[in-house]
């Protein structure tokens, strides 16, 4: 399943409506090259959930935690990080399944660590007509997500 959208606010309400799906205990890996608008697409989902404070890019902290009220969101960037080592060290599926929500930037590197989650690719595309637009492709990967296949997209076409 693939998505558009046209600009940064469209890409956080598209962002907004996956959140509608997302519950304590999930796992979102974003991955897309460098300004595809991976923490755009975290900001969106973060604000959906509650957050009020500004979310930034986690790139030199690695992880950024905030306060939904009903549990935590924990926004990692592992754009720095190249070895598996480092990846098993921030122990990334012990926050979900501990505390809340983890959202992942450049995930790719911690795929292999773990079992449940959705990811979220982005492409950056330029039309003639509309600019710059970015495209999201969605899978889903273990039991939890598979399950909520379904839910996911009534939630993102509803959007669309």
């Amino acid at each position: 399943m693939w998505f558009r959208t046209t600009s940064p606010s469209d890409t956080r309400n598209f962002a907004a409506a996956l959140a509608r799906v997302i519950r304590s205990g999930d796992t979102v890996v974003l991955t897309g090259e460098m300004g595809s608008g991976k923490t755009v697409f975290a900001q969106g989902i973060g604000a959906a959930l509650g957050i009020t404070e500004p979310m930034t890019s986690p790139t030199f902290t690695l992880v950024n935690t905030y306060d939904c009220g009903d549990f935590t969101v924990h926004h990692a960037d592992l754009y720095r990080l190249d070895r598996t080592v480092e990846v098993a060290d921030l122990a990334l599926s012990e926050l979900a399944e501990f505390s809340g929500v983890v959202l992942i930037e450049w995930g790719e590197a911690a795929i292999d660590e773990i079992v449940d989650y959705l990811e979220v690719h982005i492409d950056v595309e330029i039309d003639d007509d509309e600019g710059e637009l970015r495209e999201f492709t969605f899978d889903t990967v273990g039991p939890s997500w598979d399950r909520r296949r379904g839910m996911l997209s009534t939630a993102l076409e509803a959007w669309s």
